[in-house]
C-alpha cells in the first residue's frame, strides 16, 4: 500500500485548489532549466504540461507530422474520427483523475461501458461469467465443457507450465480452447502451448469453474466482496471519454502547453541523441517535411521514444552490452482498419472482442458507442478491427486497399454488415504497439537502466515505450510527473516505482514481480524444463 509519505509526496504540489488552478511563479532554479521532451504522447505531454506550472522551459519534439497524442491519438478520416483502440479514460489515482478534468472540463463524457465476447455467432459476457458461458453454448457444448472440466480436475498437468497447461487445469480444455487460446494468440503471435503459465496466474486469480460459476450466482462489485471495497477496474460500468476522442486531450494539452509560451514541434523526429559520457548534451533532430536537420540543446531530456530506438541514437554509441541489451527488447505491433458502413446501428458495445479463429481481426471498436460525435452522420457507423501483427509480416505489408477489403470480408462473415453497406474505410499502422515481456527483458532492462542512470543523469525515461512498461496511459502519465517533479523541484521519486494502478510506491521490492506495468505472458524457457 501507498505509505502516507508517498501519499503526500506526489499530491502536495497538486492539490486542484492550489496548484491545478494557476501557474507557480518561475523560481530562478526553474528558469535557468531547458528541458527537452521526445515525443508528444500522454507521457510526454504530461510532463511538458506540468513543466509549464512550474515556470520551466520546455520544448516537445514529435516525429509525426499532424497528430499529437502518440498511442492515444485520434485520427480523423472523411470527418470520422476514431482511435488507435479504445481507450477508457479511467484511473485509482484522483491526481489523474483531476488532471484529465483540468484539461478537458466539461468535453469529458461518462460514458456506459459494454464489452463482450463472440464466438461462433454467440455472445458472450465479458468479463465471462460462468452461467451466461455454458448457456450461451448450448446443452450440447455445455455437456462437453462440463466433462473437459471434471477430466481437467481429476485429472490435473501436474506442475503446469505453460498458459493451455494452467488454464485447462482451471477451466478444462475446452473451455481454454473457446474462450483463451484463440485471443491470446492472436495478440500475442505465439503459440499457448509455448506462453508461460505465470502470466496466466497472474491474470486469471487462480480461478475454477466452481468459483466462477458461484460469483456468476452472486456477482461482486468490489474486491474482495466487501461493501465499501476498491471497485475493480475491469468491472466498472462506466467511464469518462473525450467528446471528440482521446486525441482531444492531448490536442488540449499541447494548446495548453504552447499558450504558455512553450513549444510542442511536430514532424520533427529525432536521429541522433549526443552525450559526453555523463550528461545529455542535445538532439539531432531532422524535420520530416524539408528532410533538414538542426540540434536541439538543453539541461535535462524526458524521453518517451521505445528504448531501443533511444539508444540506437545515441552518439557516440553506448558500449556494446547496453547496445545488445537494446537490440534484444521486442516489440508487437498491429494496425486498426476503420470501416464504415451505410448502418446507423450494429451492435451495442464499446467494443467486441473476436475468439473465432477462422476470423483474423482480434478485436471491433464502434467508435459511435463511445461518443455519437466521432461519426458526423448518426445514419452511419465506423467500426475499428484490429489486426495484431508484427511489423515486417504479410499483414503489416499489405496494401490499404486489401486491408479494407479484408475487414469488409470479415464483417460480413461476422453478420455485422452486407457488402454493399461497405461505404470505405483507411488503415492506420501502430508500430511498437506492445512491449513484450520475454524470458530475458528484465535483464536487459536493467543493463540500460544501470548506464543511463550512471552515464546519462540528466535523461529520464517515462511512459509504455520509454520504460518498456505495458500499461495504461494514467500510469505513464503518473511517471510524467514524477519526472517532472525530479527537475522542477528537486525531488528524487523513481518513476519505475509507479505501479499498475499509477500509484507510486516510495521504495522498491525488487523480490517481487513486475508491478510497473499490466502483466504480460511471457515465453517458456525451454532449457529450464
Amino acid at each position: 500500500m501507498q505509505s502516507q509519505q508517498a501519499q503526500r509526496a506526489t499530491t502536495e504540489s497538486h492539490q486542484p485548489d492550489a496548484v491545478h488552478t494557476q501557474l507557480v511563479p518561475p523560481a530562478t532554479a526553474a528558469q535557468q532549466r531547458a528541458v527537452v521532451v521526445l515525443g508528444a504522447g500522454p507521457a510526454g505531454l504530461t510532463a511538458a504540461y506540468e513543466l509549464t506550472r512550474h515556470g520551466v522551459p520546455v520544448s516537445v519534439l514529435e516525429q509525426d507530422p499532424q497528430y499529437v497524442g502518440g498511442i492515444s491519438r485520434t485520427v480523423e478520416y472523411q470527418g470520422y474520427r476514431f482511435d488507435i483502440g479504445g481507450h477508457r479514460f479511467f484511473s485509482k489515482s484522483q491526481e489523474i483523475e483531476d488532471l484529465w478534468t483540468e484539461i478537458l472540463g466539461d468535453e469529458l463524457l461518462s460514458r456506459p461501458r459494454l464489452s463482450r465476447i463472440l464466438y461462433r455467432g454467440t455472445y458472450f459476457a465479458y468479463p465471462l461469467k460462468a452461467g451466461n458461458a455454458l448457456l450461451g453454448l448450448g446443452l450440447g457444448e455445455t455437456v462437453r465443457c462440463m466433462a473437459s472440466y471434471l477430466h481437467a480436475r481429476l485429472h490435473p498437468v501436474k506442475e503446469p507450465r505453460s498458459l493451455e497447461e494452467w488454464v485447462s487445469n482451471q477451466f478444462g480444455h475446452r473451455l481454454f480452447s473457446i474462450f483463451f487460446k484463440t485471443y491470446t494468440e492472436k495478440v500475442w503471435g505465439i503459440s499457448s502451448s509455448e506462453l508461460s503459465a505465470d502470466w496466466a496466474a497472474q491474470r486469471i486469480k487462480g480461478l475454477n469453474l466452481a468459483e466462477a460459476i458461484k460469483h456468476a450466482l452472486l456477482p461482486q462489485r468490489h474486491a474482495g466482496g466487501k461493501p465499501g471495497g476498491a471497485v475493480l477496474t475491469t468491472l466498472i460500468d462506466a467511464f469518462r471519454y473525450p467528446r471528440l476522442g482521446p486525441g482531444q486531450m492531448w490536442e488540449r494539452a499541447r494548446d495548453l502547453i504552447t499558450a504558455r509560451g512553450q513549444q510542442v514541434r511536430l514532424g520533427q523526429e529525432v536521429v541522433r541523441l549526443h552525450h559526453d559520457d555523463a550528461r545529455v548534451t542535445g538532439v539531432t533532430v531532422r524535420d520530416v517535411a524539408t528532410d533538414q536537420t538542426k540540434i536541439v540543446r538543453g539541461t535535462d531530456f524526458i524521453s518517451t521514444l521505445p528504448i531501443r530506438t533511444l539508444v540506437e541514437a545515441c552518439d557516440p554509441p553506448l558500449p556494446p552490452a547496453v547496445r545488445a541489451a537494446a537490440a534484444s527488447l521486442k516489440y508487437r505491433d498491429y494496425l486498426t482498419v476503420a470501416v464504415i458502413l451505410d448502418k446507423a446501428d450494429v451492435f451495442p458495445d464499446n467494443w467486441i472482442y473476436l475468439h473465432d479463429p477462422d476470423v483474423i481481426a482480434g478485436r471491433i471498436q464502434n467508435f459511435k458507442n463511445w461518443s455519437p460525435a466521432l461519426v458526423p452522420d448518426p445514419r452511419t457507423t465506423c467500426l475499428g478491427l484490429e489486426y495484431f501483427c508484427f511489423a515486417g509480416d504479410g499483414l503489416w505489408e499489405a496494401a490499404d486497399a486489401d486491408l479494407v477489403a479484408l475487414a469488409g470480408r470479415e464483417l460480413v462473415k461476422l453478420g455485422m454488415c452486407r457488402a454493399e453497406e461497405i461505404l470505405g474505410g483507411t488503415v492506420v499502422r501502430q508500430p511498437k504497439a506492445y512491449p513484450v515481456y520475454d524470458d530475458d527483458y528484465k535483464q536487459h532492462l536493467a543493463v540500460i537502466r544501470a548506464h543511463i542512470e550512471h552515464h546519462l543523469v540528466n535523461l529520464h525515461l517515462v511512459g509504455r515505450n520509454g520504460m518498456h512498461h505495458y500499461n495504461n496511459q494514467d500510469h505513464s502519465m503518473m511517471t510524467a510527473l514524477l519526472a517532472a517533479h525530479n527537475i522542477a523541484l528537486g525531488t528524487h521519486f523513481d518513476p519505475w516505482n509507479v505501479n499498475t494502478e499509477a500509484e507510486y510506491h516510495e521504495e522498491a521490492d525488487h523480490a517481487a514481480d513486475d508491478r510497473s506495468g499490466r502483466q504480460m505472458p511471457q515465453r517458456i524457457n525451454v532449457a529450464a524444463g
